[in-house]
């Protein structure tokens, strides 16, 4: 099951917007590899890839918190912790077991689900106050 970048998802931040976007297609990525069979070897790249890119990304939007006095950076960093916890059991479970329907059925609960709220609901936020600000 693919998952789907819409315009309802920009933050109204270029950069943030983009990186959601790169986000989306590497995840879809896993997923079909995972439906298709691929490999340990093609699964597995994608989940390393994703689990240093939400790194970088969360660096990114984290480092425009606090440039800016974002005011709830500790809530929005707590959030990020939580989210890279859950892919590294994620990334566990793929080193122990292989590529297969359950990393397809967790990647859909810890990753899909997180993300789709998150944007809509947190970076959504970081978004109009960093425009409400002018400062991106």
């Amino acid at each position: 099951m693919a998952i789907e970048w819409t315009e309802d998802l920009a933050v109204g931040v270029t950069i943030i917007d983009d990186q959601h976007k790169e986000l989306y297609q590497r995840i879809n990525q896993l997923l079909e590899a995972c439906n298709q069979s691929k490999g340990r070897e093609v699964v597995g790249e994608t989940i390393k890839f994703l689990e240093d890119y939400v790194v970088t990304h969360f660096g990114q939007e984290e480092e425009y918190m606090q440039k800016y006095n974002y005011p709830d950076y500790p809530k929005h960093k707590g959030y990020h912790t939580e989210f890279i916890k859950s892919f590294q059991e994620l990334k566990a479970r793929f080193d122990a077991d292989g590529p297969g329907a359950h990393i397809v059925i967790m990647t859909n609960r810890i990753v899909v689900g997180w993300l789709n709220s998150h944007i809509r609901n947190v970076d959504k936020l970081l978004g109009a106050y960093l425009k409400d600000k002018a400062l991106v």
